[in-house]
């Protein structure tokens, strides 16, 4: 194999690479949450007044690309990996314009599902890119910047879907096009061709599983609500999901060429990684729709207001993932900043549950833990995410970063499906309040939990003097 600096041109630093890949992993993640606030006008302008067929619009994109990451991931570890992410990038955009003139729901939501698959294939040919082209000492930094970017895009969704639902909802989308097509033109030009691996070819029947498997537990959740927690519609798809996802893992235990090597488990780094980042994901999704429910639901905030008032946590995202968290990997390790980044989101939250009230009292309600949910976010998910693909030979960058993006797709469902089940449907202020004090206590609990993983499973072997590759900057 080529090393990796032969791999590079004379034009494409690691910084440029970085930037380009970036720009790509901010729209994807930017669609995760962007939506959102977009609904209601969404709905008056589309004419259609059914709740559940427009959460399809939501739902679509985010159980696409959850089911898909794992397979693209793999395959991308065969091909060239900058022409994946073009590839991949220009059926996001294309799909984004799509979107954007979309004259019913049923078109929007097909052209969800065809943007989900390019962000689905983008991602993970992204990270592999960044992890190919930056030197040893750089690619932990690197995959910081680069997880810091995408938490910052999906936690400012709400924030810029605000601003833009001003003009229209279909600027949501519209949105993606120049920025897309500035990576594509920059990124066609500049990126380094890093040539894929000689590997068997994937499993079929086990990307198949794995596929409807990810896909029936992330429609399991996101549905479960309004088929009814115990209806047959949402207990036969979580029993589907949990038989398929049982088929996969003997599979892939069996197979002589797995889609994802058990090898990569037994790395106690990435196993510990994957499952704090599924927790810790899971509280971050319940936060994120919480603030905006709370908001607009019981305050009676504009979608613009709301928007504008979850700025600060955003805000906090980049200060802390650029500013803060390096210097304290290198004193600390990555196990104990992933520990305290997740102990300060989950006091953000129980803050919240103390300290906000009926009666609108942002400064003092909202606003502290907002920052501290943001200083949380920007310690953590780049922590987690460079501690994992740290563990990752060349051969599996694409396909292992699929793996971790996968789980952190995943608990996000988890997370919204579980705050919808607890908030019910209070009536009344002070109800709604009780609903909300146990919901934000249970997005806390995902947090404290994932804390514990990582306490158990990275400190002692993540410490702060392990090589540069894993977790200094």
């Amino acid at each position: 194999m080529s090393s990796l600096s032969q791999l590079r041109r004379a034009s494409a630093s690691p910084t440029t690479v970085l930037a380009i890949v970036s720009a790509g992993v901010i729209v994807a993640s930017l669609d995760l949450f962007i939506v959102n606030v977009a609904l209601p006008d969404l709905a008056r302008d589309l004419g259609e007044p059914d709740l559940s067929a427009l959460s399809w619009v939501l739902n679509a994109y985010a159980i696409v690309y959850a089911s898909l990451l794992v397979l693209f991931g793999r395959l991308a570890d065969r091909y060239p990996r900058e022409l994946g992410f073009l590839l991949g990038l220009a059926i996001f955009v294309a799909a984004s314009a799509a979107c954007a003139a979309a004259d019913s729901v049923e078109t929007l939501v097909a052209a969800r599902v065809v943007q989900a698959a390019g962000a689905a294939l983008l991602t993970p040919t992204s990270l592999g890119l960044i992890l190919a082209t930056a030197p040893p000492e750089r690619r932990a930094s690197s995959v910081r910047a680069w997880t810091a970017m995408g938490g910052l895009a999906a936690a400012l969704g709400p924030v810029v879907g605000g601003l833009l639902t001003e003009a229209s909802w279909r600027w949501v989308f519209i949105v993606n096009v120049p920025i897309g097509v500035i990576a594509l033109i920059a990124g066609w030009r500049l990126l380094p061709r890093v040539p894929g691996h000689p590997i068997a070819r994937p499993d079929a029947l086990g990307a198949l599983l794995v596929t409807l498997g990810v896909g029936a537990l992330s429609l399991g959740l996101v549905k479960g609500d309004d088929w009814g927690w115990a209806s047959a519609s949402t207990a036969g798809t979580l029993v589907a999901a949990a038989v398929l996802l049982g088929a996969f893992a003997l599979r892939c235990v069996r197979h002589d060429n797995p889609l994802v090597s058990p090898a990569l488990f037994r790395v106690r780094a990435f196993t510990g990684s994957s499952v704090a980042m599924l927790l810790f994901s899971a509280g971050f999704g319940a936060m994120l729709l919480s603030v905006v429910l709370w908001a607009e639901g019981v305050w009676g905030w504009s979608a613009l207001k709301t928007g504008l008032g979850i700025a600060p946590g955003p805000l906090m995202v980049p200060l802390f993932a650029f500013g803060v968290s390096g210097r304290l990997i290198d004193r600390l390790g990555a196990g104990r900043v992933s520990v305290a980044g997740m102990l300060l989101f989950a006091a953000g939250i129980v803050w919240w549950s103390v300290a906000v009230t009926v009666e609108p009292n942002y400064l003092t309600g909202v606003v502290p833990g907002m920052l501290l949910t943001g200083a949380g976010v920007g310690l953590t998910l780049p922590t987690l995410m460079a501690t994992a693909t740290g563990a990752l030979g060349p051969e599996q960058f694409a396909a292992g970063s699929g793996v971790v993006n996968m789980f952190r797709q995943v608990g996000l469902a988890i997370g919204v499906a579980a705050l919808v089940a607890v908030l019910g449907d209070p009536a009344g202020g002070q109800a709604a309040l009780d609903a909300f004090r146990t919901g934000w206590l249970v997005t806390a609990a995902f947090s404290v939990v994932g804390a514990g993983v990582a306490l158990a499973l990275l400190v002692r072997r993540v410490p702060a003097a392990e090589p540069a590759a894993a977790v200094s900057g």
